[in-house]
């Protein structure tokens, strides 16, 4: 964790020296600066900071796993990492499905949003539910 929040760090203070460097540069080209841009990069300032103190703190309260500390091996890092799903066909459907309910709110067909939504619906009761049943169900 300790790499991590090192990550962010130097990304904060990255983003602490382009903020005020962007607000110069753009005050000396137009009348009072970007606004806009000063707004989102500081943003990006401040939520850069909370990931690094929320990192940081949390590197602390925790033992240190293997790639955090100087002696550790690479052996210890092995084990299971999670559950990681075979092939799926249904983020294909909602995200097709998604697709046309987007061109149909560009249309203004809002019989086609209906229909989409509920096409929307099936595919993501299906994506949820396909380790129930068929080959992968547990």
């Amino acid at each position: 964790m300790k790499s991590e929040a090192w990550i962010f760090v130097v990304c904060t203070a990255f983003m602490v020296l382009v903020t005020p460097a962007y607000w110069f540069v753009t005050a000396a080209s137009e009348e009072g600066g970007d606004w806009t841009g000063t707004s989102a990069l500081v943003m990006c300032t401040l939520l850069f900071a909370m990931i690094t103190v929320y990192l940081g703190f949390h590197a602390m309260r925790m033992d240190p796993r293997p790639e955090d500390r100087e002696d550790g091996d690479i052996a210890e890092g092995a084990g299971e990492y999670g559950f990681f799903p075979p092939f799926s066909w249904w983020p294909l459907w909602a995200g097709l499905t998604f697709a046309l309910v987007v061109l149909a709110i560009a249309m203004a067909a809002w019989w086609l949003v209906i229909i989409a939504a509920v096409l929307g619906m099936l595919a993501t009761a299906g994506w949820n539910f396909e380790y129930y049943r068929g080959e992968f169900k547990h």
